[in-house]
């Protein structure tokens, strides 16, 4: 019977640790089971996101706020990214979307300058105040081959 009650016990630690590690897996993965329910969807309009990869980070004001969750091309040839907001946090329609880069060759992310008209932006809502990435490569090349004026 003692063997019976310990074995018990062993299999309740391994039960409880795998638990555990499943929970903390999933918290540090950022993984949600039950939907995305603590953001929503804005659609932003570019017309050059050179860098810009799924899951780069919204920001406002350097603070994180959501992510980018799809790079596509309109109809118009233009790139729509799809952003993914907290839902704490209210757009105004007259907001800036800038595609900004972490440092001269660093990571792109997307910089959103908040509004101030009195009309928010809901799920599905549409950005069309951008500005898009900057071509360093361009800018050198005009600059070293003199045809910048």
């Amino acid at each position: 019977m003692k063997k019976n009650t310990l074995e018990m016990m062993v299999g309740l630690f391994m039960v409880v640790g795998l638990l555990a590690f499943g929970y903390l897996a999933l918290r540090l993965g950022e993984v949600s089971l039950w939907g995305d329910s603590r953001r929503y969807s804005l659609t932003a309009e570019f017309d050059n996101v050179s860098g810009v990869k799924k899951g780069a980070s919204v920001q406002i004001s350097g603070v994180v706020i959501g992510e980018v969750s799809g790079v596509d091309l309109s109809d118009d040839h233009l790139a729509l990214l799809t952003l993914r907001i907290d839902k704490r946090v209210k757009v105004p329609a007259d907001s800036i979307a800038s595609v900004k880069s972490q440092g001269i060759v660093g990571d792109k992310y997307i910089q959103l300058s908040l509004g101030g008209d009195d009309e928010v932006l809901a799920e599905g809502g549409l950005l069309t105040e951008t500005e898009s990435a900057i071509d360093i490569e361009s800018l050198i090349s005009k600059f070293a081959f003199g045809s910048a004026k």
